[in-house]
């Protein structure tokens, strides 16, 4: 069973709602980064979305864009995700660690050299958000022999033929796109979104998680009452894009400053805990 498997089993068993945080790795830097990951945990983060910084993040708001800016000007690129990969897993065997992001630097890298590397790094899963599942299928040949789950975006205008093979395709869980339109943006009809999940769940067993628009208790409390899970990814961007450049170099070490950028993942755990356990 892969780690992604067994940690939302555990979750769903003692009636508890999935966390998950979504940060971009090398923002602000490769140590901070690393640490920042180990507060999640301790804030109650079930899985960890780490970000692949891209020059172009088409699907992002101005906020994650900007997160990929920091990253990118300090360097960070796929050797900087495997290493931070590598140094959180010297600590953390257990936690989940799901790789986001866009296909561009994984081409030019290549397919198997990515997927042998992420296997060695001790990634869990993988969510590219413009991989188109009928275009997905040298990756999974790769990724189902080492048990990297390979999660797929299902979002408002997904058509059905296009979920049908979603729901054949997907492993670990799917990601339902709260709203049309960029990470960060606000959610506007959770009944719509009501609709749409439970219809996904007609089709799959797969645990069903919501993002885009989560940015506070109230928000997460609503999406979590209709999914198995919420991902919480441009609020938490922008407390760590709160960093100074002097801050930055000190983050990595500083417990107190961590807590105080991931505050929100802490009071969202405790709201869903209060909520639904």
């Amino acid at each position: 069973m892969s780690r992604i498997k067994s940690c939302i089993a555990a979750a769903q068993a003692a009636g508890r709602k999935a966390l998950i945080p979504y940060i971009v790795a090398g923002d602000p830097d490769t140590g901070t980064t690393v640490s920042l990951m180990h507060q999640l945990v301790q804030d109650g983060a079930d899985i960890i979305e780490l970000g692949m910084p891209f020059s172009d993040p088409s699907s992002d708001g101005a906020v994650i864009q900007l997160g990929a800016e920091r990253a990118l000007r300090n360097g960070a690129g796929l050797d900087t995700v495997f290493s931070i990969m590598k140094q959180f897993r010297q600590q953390d065997d257990r936690t989940p660690v799901v790789l986001m992001g866009y296909l561009n630097p994984i081409e030019t890298l290549g397919y198997d050299s990515f997927v042998a590397q992420s296997a060695d790094a001790g990634v869990d899963g993988l969510l590219l958000v413009d991989l188109p599942v009928s275009e997905a299928e040298s990756l999974l040949a790769l990724t189902r022999p080492r048990e990297i789950d390979v999660i797929f975006l299902v979002a408002p205008t997904t058509t059905d033929k296009r979920i049908a093979a979603i729901c054949e395709q997907s492993s670990g869980y799917l990601y339902y796109v709260s709203l049309k339109g960029v990470t960060g943006a606000a959610i506007s009809d959770t009944g719509e979104i009501e609709q749409r999940v439970s219809a996904l769940r007609s089709r799959t067993d797969l645990p069903i998680m919501v993002g885009f628009g989560i940015k506070d208790n109230v928000s997460a409390i609503a999406m979590a009452s209709i999914s198995d899970g919420v991902i919480v990814g441009s609020a938490l961007v922008q407390k760590i894009g709160e960093l100074s450049d002097s801050d930055a170099g000190k983050a990595g070490g500083d417990a107190g400053m961590l807590a105080d950028k991931t505050a929100l993942i802490a009071s969202i755990r405790k709201a869903l805990e209060e909520k639904f356990v």
